[in-house]
């Protein structure tokens, strides 16, 4: 199927009915280049700080089982498990 239709705003995804009209959707529609700019997760600063932070060895080993098995450096998993969990929080 062919690109039908650019979206530029959010509200104009419709809400759906099932999966099935949902992959339809996508199937002919596409989200407009300023649109996924704008989406895209952009850090507030490009400063960091270098903290130290006490952990059990055994949690520690097990989170960097888990980042190995996801491609991932541990330290890159770990902030990313902050800023999910901070988003949450703020959003209560």
């Amino acid at each position: 199927m062919a690109i039908e239709r650019k979206l530029a705003r959010w509200e104009d995804v419709p809400r759906f009915s099932s999966l099935v009209a949902e992959r339809q959707f996508w199937q002919t529609t596409e989200l407009d280049t300023p649109l996924m700019q704008a989406s895209l997760y952009t850090p507030e600063g490009s400063e960091s700080t270098t903290i130290s932070l006490r952990m059990d060895p055994r949690m520690l080993a097990r989170i960097k089982r888990l980042a190995r098995q996801r491609y991932l450096n541990y330290q890159s998993m770990i902030k990313q498990w902050l800023a999910e969990r901070l988003e949450k929080e703020s959003k209560d």
